[in-house]
């Protein structure tokens, strides 16, 4: 049955919301930009908006009478009740708690006011282990000289739950109202900020309650950014004879002006040197390239910010500015991605702000490698225009050019050639690897490896050198003295070898060098094994004697036996796979379809060994233009043949032999 009262209360809480309903006028171009900017200003998403339209917006034709949106939002009360709650609790936590998240411990406090003819009492429970209040504290201040009754039960009642933020009336005085606290209210000249100024009552006079506040507020028309808890402050603890804070409006606030956050360095001061493990700094490692690759995030536009609108304390809108866009600084060999936000390296290679641009360069020039620049790693093309000295490093995805000398350093491009304009001097240091082909004037005491060809224009000298196609020395002065010289497929050069003898001068050709540098790394390991196998069988073998006499085994020894039996196990397992691969390795030097040649067109010196399938030949007298060749399991000795047409021109780009 619906009741008088059941209709009352109902009427009462749907005006008790209407008066926390908060809403704000707004124009924009678009209903979309209205309800984003009403809900900036409201502090909530356009979701939970709830609002009317005012004045019907229009686009316009050909962008005449175009008219703008008016409309009134309202935050859906239901979501401004939820928030209410949210915060009130988050306060209850925040003020619980100490800076670390644990509960602190708070005293509990009281207040007694009189307002109208009534005591009034306010009671705060404690925190944590705080100290509760003392009724007999309590009862003292609410008997005074012009004190008439006091609820007793009442203001125990409040002591021991608190009042819950509320003056509870607890008894009754001796009014005199000509001797009430009086107030006035002091607007400031840019209707931001109310003040109230008050005079402390007489005696029996009425104090200044949160209601008196509201209504002259309510009064002077101050409808927005009324502070409930600066005028509960004021009532538990007046000020008097000073201006008192209790309003003030929300000013707007402009929005945040786009802007790039970069995902590199872009002050390269600020790049920091290496340090090792132990926390020394490694001067050769000096930090100061940013490698990237392509489809890395290099950067991203945050959007500008929408301004908040303000209001004055009587209501009147204050227009903030919306945020500045700005363009993305997009330079060479970069792109965007789908979100039209995000900057995308479009190539491997150092990221760098090139006239305020974000750019990406696949190709990096330097003066010379050493303390200034300390080693190098780049994701594209390292061209040097002096030398690399010794000591230093370059590592690069593409091609390395050097346009000077290279010293005892590590030289490593991975998918690229490596150029060296003056010579390699490695002082048996010395490491350079190609992943395709490399060009040197000569070569001196280094370890030289390509996956193609290496191209010498001068000579090779006391080195290691591999190529997995052909080795060419094709200058004047084109020699192969001493050291190691491996090719697939042929090795071209004038004179092989010297008249003094001296250092030794092995060439090797028609076998896959990489399959058998495995295959020797595989027959050595193989040797060890055997040799660690052969003790430990001969350990196991004592100590099993040993068992056999004794019956028994101590048990540090028992232990070991078992080691060593585990340990057998596993080397026979490991010899295995060694053996396996060493002859599935065996079996594919031996089909290996190319037949070496290795060709001089001046003079091959005695003692020089060549080596040709698995075939050695050791020259015995001198010999001149002479190709040396495999047939019928036989190094044969033939005319000279020259190195192909295409051989013989085969140059990197930009680059010249002479």
């Amino acid at each position: 049955m619906i009741t008088l009262d059941k209709i009352r209360t109902e009427m009462e809480q749907l005006l008790e919301a209407e008066k926390n309903l908060r809403y704000v006028e707004v124009r924009a171009d678009s209903l979309e930009e209205a309800l984003a900017d009403a809900a900036a200003q409201l502090e909530t998403r356009p979701i939970l908006l709830e609002y009317e339209v005012l004045e019907q917006g229009f686009n316009g034709f050909v962008g005449l009478m175009k008219k703008p949106w008016f409309i009134r939002a309202y935050q859906n009360a239901a979501s401004l009740k939820n928030t209410a709650k949210k915060k009130k609790g988050e306060d209850i936590l925040t003020g619980a708690l100490e800076d670390d998240g644990k509960p602190k411990d708070v005293n509990g406090l009281f207040f007694v006011r009189h307002f109208g003819s009534q005591i009034n009492l306010k009671v705060i429970p404690p925190v944590g282990k705080g100290v509760p209040v003392s009724i007999d504290d309590v009862m003292l201040q609410l008997k005074r000289s012009d004190t008439l009754s006091i609820e007793e039960d009442v203001v125990k009642k409040t002591v021991e739950k608190g009042s819950d933020g509320e003056y509870i009336p607890v008894g009754l005085y001796s009014h005199n109202q000509a001797g009430d606290a009086s107030f006035y209210v002091d607007i400031s000249a840019d209707e931001m900020k109310a003040y109230i100024v008050a005079t402390a009552p007489a005696v029996g006079g009425a104090e200044i309650s949160s209601d008196r506040i509201l209504r002259m507020l309510d009064s002077q028309r101050v409808v927005a950014g009324i502070n409930k808890e600066f005028i509960d402050t004021f009532v538990d603890t007046p000020v008097y004879d000073t201006p008192f804070l209790v309003a003030e409006a929300p000013a707007p606030v402009d929005g945040r002006d786009a802007y790039i956050a970069y995902n590199f360095e872009t002050d390269r001061s600020k790049l920091r040197i290496k340090e090792t493990e132990s926390g020394q700094v490694d001067f050769k490692e000096l930090n100061l390239i940013q490698n990237v690759i392509e489809g890395q995030p290099l950067a991203q536009k945050i959007p500008p910010e929408r301004g908040k609108g303000g209001k004055t304390l009587f209501g009147r809108y204050l227009e903030a500015k919306n945020g500045k866009d700005i363009h993305i600084p997009m330079g060479k060999n970069v792109t965007l991605d789908a979100d039209g936000r995000t900057v995308l390296a479009a190539a491997n290679g150092q990221v760098l702000l090139v006239n305020d641009k974000i750019t990406v360069e696949p190709v990096m020039e330097l003066d010379a490698v050493n303390i200034k620049t300390g080693n190098i790693t780049f994701l594209g093309t390292v061209i040097v225009k002096g030398n690399v000295e010794d000591g230093f490093d370059v590592h690069a995805s593409g091609n390395i050019e050097v346009h000077g000398s290279v010293g005892s350093s590590r030289l490593e491009a991975d998918n690229g050639d490596i150029v060296v304009s003056q010579g390699i001097m490695g002082k048996d240091k010395g490491f350079l690897k190609a992943g395709k082909s490399l060009w040197a004037k000569f070569i001196q005491n280094a370890t030289v490896e390509a996956e193609e060809f290496i191209i010498v224009h001068d000579g090779i000298i006391n080195s290691n050198v591999t190529a997995n196609k052909k080795v060419l020395v094709q200058g004047k002065r084109a020699s192969i003295i001493g050291g190691h010289t491996f090719a697939t497929e042929e090795i071209h050069a004038k004179n092989i070898g010297n008249s003094t003898g001296g250092s030794e001068t092995i060439l090797e050709v028609g076998f896959d060098p990489k399959a058998k540098k495995r295959n020797d790394e595989l027959i050595e390991s193989q040797e060890k094994l055997t040799k660690e196998l052969d003790e430990i069988e001969l350990n196991i073998q004592t100590l099993q004697n040993q068992k056999k006499v004794r019956k028994t085994l101590p048990h540090d020894k028992e232990e070991s036996l078992n080691a060593l039996i585990a340990r057998q196990s596993d080397i026979q397992a490991e010899m295995d796979e060694i053996t396996s691969e060493i002859q599935e390795l065996q079996a594919y030097l031996r089909e290996l379809k190319v037949v070496g040649k290795v060709s001089a067109s001046g003079m091959v010196y005695a003692g020089v060994k060549i080596f040709i399938r698995d075939v050695k030949e050791e020259v015995r007298t001198e010999t001149k233009a002479v190709t040396f060749f495999y047939e019928n399991g036989f190094v044969r000795y033939g005319k000279y043949e020259p190195p192909s047409e295409e051989d013989a021109k085969r140059s990197p780009d930009g680059y010249s032999t002479n």
